[in-house]
């Protein structure tokens, strides 16, 4: 069984006890119909058997229209409204005087309420006025038993009021009610479609946040692998080749194999420290070299046997960890190219403070000489790391051959980067 989507009911009725209200009403508006049209015109008139079971039919049939007062809700209004001077359907008129001004928009359709209700509370009024000023001949008081007029005509407004008005004022008031719970249901329910949008954001959010997180420490483990690992497998291969020559070079070699393979293993630690760290409050950077460090890289790779030379420039001045960092790791990275890609060639390292900032190079000239080569595996991935590092940090980052066959790898950091502490800045 498929299920209905605005409950069990059937055509017009949203559910079948609504079905079931709207038979029992039209049956006792019709039993009340029946009954009152078999009073006026058989009792008060005194017509003919065919003459009376017309209007009781008649009657009957009017009280069966409050079955479509959901769906037409102005039918019953006017049926109602043709037999009330009749003296009956008071139970037609009340409830389909509250229907259609329960159901019916009421801005949209004003004036067609106020019209039929003001119709319905006047045909009441003198409906019942009429009734008390002419009573039937039979049921006449004595003279100095009737009220006064005035007495009446009171009495005749307040029926009308309960007859017509107050059906119409708690139809409107219902009417309110059931659209004001219809919104707020809507705007809860638009509410929980904006609150599945927002953590649907919030889980893109976490997404690339993990990725931008897994492709920072990416790059934190290649830039510790690669120049590292580089370093060791050129002093091997220096080992292999220089033992039998000259022992005691050899054992030096070997000596700075193993602390290049200490230092990498310290970095790695303290990344892999990180990742295991639970407080949410800051990112904390592994500790990597900085501008001051520098002496000390380019003499680990000198000792592998890389003609490289330092230069320094400039006035010092002192740039936040991150920018150290970052051109620490430039300089790693253009030595490590160099390891790979221009054995025997002359490398030169600058270091640069300028007006606009820090520069760092790295250039080699054209490989060549009796030099070892030594095959080291290359991913590709190590200069578009740097040029993401230093875009970052907005600075400008260089990578390409030269005119001569060399190669250089340049970065250049700017002057806001500074630290604040600087007297310079």
């Amino acid at each position: 069984m498929s299920e209905r989507p605005a409950g069990d009911g059937m055509w017009w009725w949203a559910r079948r006890r609504g079905a079931a209200l709207d038979v029992v009403l039209a049956v006792a508006a019709a039993a009340e119909c029946a009954f009152g049209a078999y009073g006026l015109f058989r009792v008060r008139f005194d017509l003919g058997t065919a003459a009376v079971a017309v209007a009781v039919v008649l009657g009957a049939l009017a009280g069966t229209t409050l079955v479509v007062r959901r769906r037409w809700p102005a039918l019953p209004v006017l049926v109602a409204l043709v037999f009330v001077p009749g003296f009956f359907g008071v139970i037609l008129l009340v409830v389909s005087l509250y229907t259609l001004a329960a159901t019916w928009e009421w801005p949209t359709r004003r004036a067609r309420v106020i019209g039929l209700s003001s119709v319905a509370t006047v045909e009441t009024f003198g409906m019942v006025l009429f009734a008390m000023f002419a009573p039937a001949p039979q049921a006449a008081p004595p003279p100095d038993t009737v009220p006064p007029g005035w007495v009446l005509v009171i009495v005749s407004a307040f029926v009308a009021v309960g007859m017509a008005v107050a059906p119409v004022v708690t139809g409107l008031y219902v009417g309110a009610r059931r659209r004001l719970v219809e919104s707020l249901r809507d705007r809860a329910e638009g509410l929980e479609t904006e609150l599945t949008l927002l953590a649907e954001q919030a889980r893109e959010r976490a997404w690339r946040a993990r990725v931008e997180e897994r492709t920072r420490i990416a790059r934190e483990m290649h830039d510790v692998v690669a120049h590292r690992v580089s370093l060791m497998v050129v002093h091997a291969a220096a080992v292999e080749r220089i033992v039998p020559k000259d022992p005691a070079k050899a054992q030096q070699s070997a000596a700075l194999i193993g602390e290049v393979g200490r230092q990498a293993l310290d970095e790695l630690r303290e990344i892999l420290g990180v990742l295991r760290m639970t407080e949410p409050q800051e990112q904390v950077e592994a500790p990597v070299g900085g501008l001051a460090e520098l002496p000390e890289l380019v003499e680990q790779s000198r000792a592998a046997g890389m003609a490289v030379s330092l230069t320094v420039s400039g006035e010092h001045r002192g740039y936040v960890a991150e920018a150290e960092q970052t051109a620490f790791r430039v300089v790693q990275e253009g030595l490590t190219n160099a390891h790979k890609h221009a054995g025997g060639a002359q490398v030169a390292v600058l270091l640069a403070y300028v007006p606009n900032g820090v520069r760092v190079s790295v250039v080699n000239d054209c490989p060549g000489g009796a030099a070892l080569r030594v095959a080291l595996p290359s991913g590709g991935n190590g200069l578009v790391g740097m040029r993401e590092r230093v875009m970052a940090l907005g600075g400008m980052f260089h990578a390409g051959p030269e005119d001569d066959g060399g190669f250089r790898v340049e970065a250049v950091l700017p002057s806001r980067l500074r630290l604040a502490a600087d007297p310079l800045v």
